[in-house]
């Protein structure tokens, strides 16, 4: 990159982990790469990791902030569960919320520290990593899999997304949802799917679970 940013915070539930392994060899060749615990399901959690990246910014703001955390539980209309919904909609819709909000003021500040009006990611920008399953037109893959808790969960973050752009926008926040394509991650291999990007090489995917 021409412009390198000065840090990189990636977060995980559990920094020195197994399942962390190959970000802990990230960070190990990249000083400028800090992990952080994070648990977006946990309100705590996420007010402490906005504590930890301020401090770590000292005076300076956030310009980027990517919810990418985000789950599937395989289910038809006709089995899904109120425990199914609470759950993938506390992880997929609720925590970018609250994220979005514990990181506003660091955000407001490298936007205020920007020159120029226009929004971009270089300025402040809130990227939600959606689906094309949470769009009500296209109730994409339907008969492959209903999966309707993660429609929902989608549907709904689109809508939050619209919500932050409007609101934000004021702040010189850019906000937007992207629907990446199917990566090979935990999540889309729950459902099923023999097909898919892998996190190693960027490009166009298949299906709907996100990364």
């Amino acid at each position: 990159m021409p412009k390198p940013p000065k840090w990189v915070f990636a977060t995980c539930r559990d920094p020195k982990g197994q399942r962390a392994q190959e970000l802990q060899n990230l960070a190990s060749k990249h000083p400028n790469l800090v992990i952080i615990p994070l648990e977006v399901t946990d309100p705590a959690s996420i007010q402490a990791a906005a504590a930890r990246v301020g401090e770590h910014l000292g005076g300076s703001g956030l310009n980027l902030l990517i919810n990418n955390a985000g789950m599937a539980k395989v289910s038809s209309l006709d089995t899904e569960t109120p425990e199914n919904m609470i759950h993938v909609y506390t992880t997929n819709m609720v925590g970018p919320l609250l994220l979005g909000q514990a990181f506003l003021p660091l955000l407001k500040k490298a936007a205020q520290g920007s020159l120029g009006s226009a929004l971009s990611c270089s300025k402040a920008a809130i990227i939600n990593m959606s689906s094309s399953a949470g769009s009500i037109e296209e109730i994409y893959l339907w008969n492959h899999g209903q999966v309707v808790s993660y429609r929902c969960s989608k549907a709904a973050l689109n809508m939050l997304t619209k919500c932050q752009s409007l609101r934000y926008r004021e702040h010189g926040i850019l906000c937007a949802a992207l629907h990446p394509g199917w990566v090979q991650t935990n999540t889309g291999n729950s459902v099923g799917h023999a097909l898919g990007v892998s996190p190693d090489f960027p490009g166009e995917g298949f299906g709907c679970p996100d990364p």
